[in-house]
């Protein structure tokens, strides 16, 4: 009886949205706070629509369905946002790094979906590190770049 209520209730489902706002919320934090383009609730929102795409595309595909053709839709749209914070100006290309968090977001968003948890959260915290950690580092080859290119050492 009680196991029906929670397969009725789909608190699977609601926890895996969940973690979804989490994890999501957290590169979305990170971004967020670096003042790029796509920050909190875009991630959470990419991070929770890939979970419930997944999870119906899962729920829905019968024995002949192919649920990887929904999985290949949450690729080709969230690309397509992606694009849309590319920025080209001056001769400078800005946002990629805010397009390509997108991408990794939408495929949490999915590992999640397919209940690949502890995966999700793993790649979470690498792309976490990534955005932190090598900030610094490009900053000190821009720095050398500069002072190259003007003659300065």
């Amino acid at each position: 009886m009680e196991y029906d209520l929670i397969q009725n209730l789909r608190l699977d489902l609601l926890l895996h949205l969940c973690l979804a706002v989490v994890l999501g919320g957290a590169i979305g934090l990170e971004r967020e706070l670096q003042n790029k383009a796509a920050g909190l609730r875009t991630n959470i929102l990419i991070c929770v629509g890939a979970v419930l795409f997944t999870e119906l595309s899962t729920g829905m595909s019968s024995a002949s369905g192919d649920p990887g053709r929904i999985a290949a839709q949450i690729v080709t749209g969230v690309g397509f946002l992606g694009a849309g914070t590319i920025i080209q100006a001056r001769g400078v290309v800005t946002g990629l790094t805010t397009a390509a968090t997108m991408w990794l977001v939408a495929a949490i968003g999915m590992a999640i979906g397919f209940g690949a948890l502890l995966e999700a959260t793993g790649a979470t915290l690498l792309v976490l590190l990534v955005l932190s950690l090598l900030r610094p580092i490009e900053r000190v080859i821009a720095t050398r770049s500069r002072n190259r290119s003007s003659g300065v050492e």
